[in-house]
């Protein structure tokens, strides 16, 4: 059956202890005989992954879940996920500011700037910014009106263009786009009227996708 998409609807329950999370990256190395390695990238991005099997939860919450899976027919439609550690554009702990991030420098030509996350200097694209958290700011100072947000590309409109050496920032909270990384649900009785997922294995939608 075709029809792989994406829901923008995020994961219903919220993660208890025990989730993981892990970032992976692909790397192709190859072997030189004088015994030095040529290592070569072949993703442009790292995917995150996760694996949220849950504590014992109510038959309520089992039910949810087991609806939100079939909907999405396991590994077939992306859907939106929030990562309790990794959630906003601002430091851990911090509010965000309209100076979190840095998208760009202004032109006075462009007028779109892809939300985006440095990571140690790696920036990475922002598709799904949360509704009405984003803030912008245009050379230091924060700007309300004049632009606009694709809540499900996480690209920045202006108005007019800022001008020409001008630091387009911007904070903001985010989801991450994702999909099951299992066509298959497993759920145990742990007590009358509540039980465990075994394993909900999630997984990062590539950049093109996302």
């Amino acid at each position: 059956m075709s029809g792989s998409g994406f829901d923008d609807v995020r994961f219903p329950l919220p993660i208890g202890p025990g989730a993981s999370v892990g970032v992976q990256w692909q790397t192709e190395i190859v072997s030189l005989a004088s015994g030095r390695e040529v290592r070569n990238a072949r993703w442009a991005a790292s995917r995150r992954r996760w694996d949220v099997a849950s504590a014992a939860v109510s038959g309520v919450d089992l039910a949810v879940l087991s609806a939100f899976f079939e909907a999405r027919r396991g590994r077939l439609r992306g859907f939106r996920f929030r990562d309790p550690s990794d959630h906003s554009s601002a430091p851990a702990g911090q509010a965000i500011s309209a100076q979190d991030q840095a998208l760009g420098t202004g032109d006075g030509a462009t007028t779109v700037f892809q939300l985006v996350k440095s990571y140690s200097g790696l920036a990475k694209p922002v598709t799904k910014p949360v509704e009405e958290s984003v803030v912008i700011g245009i050379g230091g100072a924060a700007v309300s009106e004049g632009w606009s947000v694709d809540w499900l590309s996480g690209a920045v409109s202006f108005d007019t263009a800022p001008v020409s050496g001008a630091e387009i920032t911007a904070g903001f909270l985010f989801d991450w786009p994702v999909r099951f990384d299992t066509d298959r649900l497993d759920v145990t009785q742990e007590t009358y009227g509540a039980g465990r997922a075994v394993g909900i294995p999630i997984i990062e939608l590539p950049w093109s996708e996302g």
